[in-house]
């Protein structure tokens, strides 16, 4: 396995949308391994193939208590959404930034698995919120997006 160079905001291949997997190959399954390996390197607890210039949607997840295993999710579509729940997250991609973010506190997700099958999940609070968050990303969304005040002290100092 290797670790990947995370992409640092402002960096524009951020903003780049993440096209749909057609299959799980070996190469898939490569870049699911990488993403994990980059990931424990920086002590994260979800990441983007967009976060590391591979533009596919594919998601990893791992370290959150209610989640008993690392998580694949490869295509994912969050397809019901209840309830509200707002914490202060943070970014790999974006570094000495947290902001509140609000979001939905349980969902329901489809997507393909590790190894190409098809899966739906039920997540709900801190999962929840680091599954919508690696989405955002899949769509070229940042944490920053969700703020309208970019003279805010909390931004980072490239502003």
């Amino acid at each position: 396995m290797s670790i990947l160079k995370i992409l640092k905001y402002p960096d524009d291949r951020l903003r780049i949308v993440a096209k749909p997997i057609e299959k799980v190959t070996k190469s898939v399954q490569k870049i699911v391994n990488n993403m994990f390996e980059t990931m424990h390197s920086e002590d994260g607890i979800g990441l983007a193939a967009t976060q590391v210039n591979v533009h596919l949607q594919i998601i990893v997840i791992n370290n959150i208590p209610e989640l008993k295993n690392p998580m694949t999710l490869i295509n994912p579509k969050i397809v019901k959404t209840s309830g509200k729940i707002s914490i202060q997250e943070g970014c790999l991609s974006i570094s000495n930034y947290k902001a509140l973010i609000p979001r939905s506190s349980d969902i329901v997700v489809t997507a393909l698995n590790y190894f190409g099958e098809k899966i739906k999940i039920q997540a709900s609070s801190l999962l929840a919120i680091c599954i919508q968050h690696e989405i955002d990303h899949l769509i070229g969304k940042l944490l920053i997006d969700y703020k309208k005040d970019l003279n805010s002290n909390i931004l980072p100092k490239v502003f």
